[in-house]
């Protein structure tokens, strides 16, 4: 059975290393950095030198558990217990054990290469090929002389096909990747002028790039960019597509926008085709061609590919939204600056309405392929284009261009120590700041600075997974459908400005939230969209009209109270909504009450009904789903008699989350998306690929203690370890949301992998775990939930349901929001 385990005297033979082999371990982990050690005793670290000697890490690794060591020649390094191989050059050592790995399978592999939309692309064929490929590719954008053996390690004999993504820097650097990768087919995506300092010009650019596919026996690229390289093409065959030229392969000779939705059409085989891209931006309509033309030319029935990309979800980019100092909000993104994803994160600033004034605090940018004067006049141009208030460059590139800059308030500075000593005087407050640097300024000691000092449990929000089950239930609705989402609790304890800003941006039709506090700090975070409230309190009506906001009436007597009001107040055809109760019993009006409601809204000119609706009870169910369609009838028969009345059409919503699948018929003009935005449908009985958890609740180790079998632990001496062992105690107790029900082994959370379960009763402020085996530090990371260990999970442990899972995370608990 082929695999990715070697013994470690196999590996010295495919390196052909010196040294002495202490004992013979099994080795399935590559590792190249000391800070990320799993599977220790199973891992060879290879010492790279790069910006940091890892010869100088050793130590550490060992002291992690790493007994296997690829070294230097000449290093004089000894450990008991440990493997040393000796190898001239230990990159080289890295990317030829790689390469023996890749020789061992044959599998089709997708090698793809470009300037731009590299990773997009690869994730885009992975959403589209996974089901019905067992699919292996690069982890995010490990792309590098390192990233890309680091991801061919992980072929193994299930995978039959391979999608590797390989970024160069300057000539030279292909073939070994080529090497490594081995790629059957290739495609080529945009080349751009990103890395373009590092070639003589781009046709040399080009050339290296086309070394990839030496070797292929197909390659998929854009018509017009390869015009000019006819005899340099490798390949033995070509798919091209061309929005330009007829003879292309693919002529994609029409694009319209529908429904917020890019369509295109196209001539393939001498026949008419057509493909709904979920995007309308020029770079991901692009990336979107090239994977359509890719599965085309992979032999994808039409009709197929343009199914499966109609249901293409975003790929992230990761930028941080944290809460600031002095009331403000941080979009941290202190690690990479381009071009490109300025404009990504100027976007991201662009969407946040909670304060009027915007920040950009930006650093020196590299590698853009232009110059000084043409690259800052671009960016001075997306600055004023962004209505960016105040600006702060930092470098002396930044510095010599100011004069670029045309802002109400502008900063410059020579460096970022210069910045922090004038911190004080910038006076941050109420705004939100983008903080965008390439990595070698260090902005991370900017973003120390400016965000808010917390409690060290955080709830990290990841708002693209957001945005991907928005439109992975969009892509289940019928056409016309709209979606109102539901961001009441605190959007399900995620948020409130923070999604509802997202969501508004992303053009969702309307918001609900339980009361009517919670939709006045919405609109004072700057939300336009309708706001459905959904318990309005008669002593708070004047904020309804105040702020726009659209009471739910579920009773006679809360409908006597708005009339009165609105007679008082001379308020006219205000817009309401009419709640019927057909089964849930909590609140509406019933069957019976109907012919009642009628006479009420007959020729009454203080209300407009927007729309009238229901709550499915059980949707999620099958064994209820003769109920689910008793409630049905009940709605229909509702809203014809309103509407009768009325004489005019109402929005009629019924289906909640659960319902949008399960009960497709039930959708009618709207439907209420809840916690299905936030991961969970409880109406999927097995889980979607299209649907991803949003939430992961972090903490950290306070101390670690030796304890001894039989010794109590926490309150009420409630808790022991059957034999010596080692507890953890963690910063989250049940004032943060982890529920005293987790407590005495009930609860699990992961550390370093390995779940492990809790010890004793949970406290106010912390809690214990059992690590016993596990080398578990002060400082590290405990996962109470993510993608790995699901809230269903935990909800599941404690016998509850995932809302109260993750509506009891506690306001004390930091947010962090994710957005690439």
């Amino acid at each position: 059975m082929l695999s990715n385990q070697y013994t470690i005297t196999e590996i010295q033979q495919i390196l052909n290393a010196d040294g002495d082999i202490v004992k013979d371990y099994t080795i399935s982990t590559l590792l190249t950095d000391s800070r990320r050690i799993s599977s220790a005793t199973a891992g060879l670290f290879f010492a790279l030198s790069g910006r940091r000697n890892g010869h100088e890490f050793i130590a550490e690794a060992y002291a992690a558990g790493v007994r296997n060591f690829v070294v230097r020649q000449g290093s004089d390094i000894k450990a008991p217990e440990a493997n040393f191989l000796m190898v001239a050059d230990v990159l080289a050592a890295l990317q030829n054990l790689a390469a023996y790995h890749r020789s061992r399978f044959n599998l089709e592999v997708i090698g793809i290469t470009g300037s731009n939309g590299k990773t997009i692309v690869k994730e885009w064929l992975y959403q589209l090929m996974s089901p019905d490929k067992n699919i292996v590719r690069n982890p995010k954008s490990y792309n590098s002389q390192i990233g890309v053996p680091l991801s061919i390690w992980q072929i193994n004999e299930k995978n039959d096909l391979g999608i590797f993504e390989a970024g160069i820097s300057t000539v030279d650097e292909m073939d070994k990747l080529e090497t490594i990768i081995k790629p059957t087919i290739g495609v080529l995506t945009h080349i751009g002028p990103a890395h373009d300092e590092g070639f003589e010009d781009r046709s040399q650019k080009m050339l290296e790039k086309l070394k990839l596919f030496k070797n292929c026996r197909l390659l998929i690229h854009n018509y017009e960019q390869l015009l000019d390289y006819g005899e340099d093409i490798p390949a033995e065959n070509c798919f091209t597509w061309s929005t330009t030229f007829k003879q292309a392969d693919l002529y994609v000779f029409s694009g319209t926008v529908i429904s917020k939705n890019q369509y295109l059409r196209a001539m393939y085989k001498g026949q008419e085709i057509e493909c709904l891209i979920p995007f309308l931006d020029e770079a991901s309509v692009e990336n979107a061609t090239v994977c359509w033309a890719t599965m085309l030319a992979m032999g994808y029935a039409p009709a197929e590919a343009d199914n499966r990309i109609e249901r293409l979800s975003a790929v992230s980019m990761r930028l941080e939204l944290k809460t600031g100092i002095n009331d403000c909000s941080v979009i941290d993104d202190s690690y990479n600056s381009d071009l490109q994803s300025l404009e990504i994160a100027l976007n991201f600033l662009t969407q946040q309405n909670q304060h009027r004034k915007k920040t950009v605090i930006l650093s020196d940018i590299y590698q853009s392929g232009l110059q000084a004067d043409v690259l800052y006049k671009q960016v001075a141009d997306l600055i004023k284009i962004k209505q960016v208030d105040k600006f702060i460059g930092v470098g002396q590139s930044l510095l010599s261009h100011q004069d670029f800059f045309d802002t109400a308030e502008k900063h410059f500075y020579p460096d970022t120590a210069s910045m922090l000593q004038h911190l004080r005087a910038l006076s941050f407050k109420d705004e939100t700041i983008l903080i965008k640097g390439s990595r070698s300024f260090e902005f991370e000691r900017i973003s120390r600075v400016l965000v808010q000092k917390a409690h060290e449990t955080i709830l990290e929000i990841n708002l693209n997974a957001l945005l991907n089950n928005l439109n992975f239930y969009r892509s289940k609705l019928k056409p016309g459908v709209k979606v109102m989402a539901m961001v009441k609790a605190f959007s399900y304890g995620s948020g409130t400005f923070e999604v509802a800003n997202i969501l508004q941006y992303n053009k969702v039709d309307y918001l609900a939230v339980a009361y009517i506090d919670e939709g006045v700090a919405l609109r004072n975070t700057g939300i336009s969209l309708p706001i459905m409230i959904l318990n309005p309190e008669a002593s708070a009506f004047d904020k309804l009209t105040e702020f726009n906001l659209e009471p739910v009436i579920y009773s006679f007597g809360l409908f006597d109270d708005y009339i009165k009001y609105a007679r008082e107040k001379n308020v006219l055809n205000y817009p309401i909504h009419l709640k019927i109760d057909t089964g849930m019993h909590r609140l509406g009006f019933e069957s019976a009450d109907i012919e009642t409601l009628c006479d009420m809204l007959e020729e009454n000119r203080y209300v407009r009904v927007e729309s009238i609706f229901s709550h499915l009870v059980a949707s999620e169910d099958k064994k209820h789903d003769e109920f689910t369609k008793t409630q049905i009838k009940k709605f229909e028969s509702a809203f014809k008699q309103v509407e009768n009345t009325l004489g005019y059409k109402v929005i009629k919503h019924l289906s909640n989350t659960s319902g949008i699948i399960r009960w497709p018929g039930a959708q009618y003009d709207m439907v209420r998306l809840g916690i299905g935005l936030y991961g969970i449908d409880t109406g999927m009985k097995t889980p979607d690929t299209g649907l991803q958890p949003i939430a992961s609740l972090k903490t950290s180790i306070a101390q670690v203690k030796k304890v001894k079998a039989g010794e109590t632990i926490s309150y009420s001496r409630s808790g022991s370890l059957p034999k010596d062992g080692k507890i953890a105690t963690v910063r989250i107790g049940y004032a943060d949301g982890y529920l005293r029900a987790f407590g005495n082994g009930v609860g699990k959370m992961l550390v370093k992998g390995q779940l492990v379960p809790t010890v004793g009763n949970i406290t106010m402020d912390m809690c214990m775990i059992d690590v016993t085996g596990i080398d578990a530090r002060e400082g590290d990371e405990v996962i109470i939930f993510n993608e790995e260990q699901r809230i269903n999970e935990l909800a599941t442990q404690i016998g509850t349901i995932p809302y109260e899972i993750l509506t009891n995370v506690s306001q004390r608990v930091k947010r962090v929001y994710f957005y690439e």
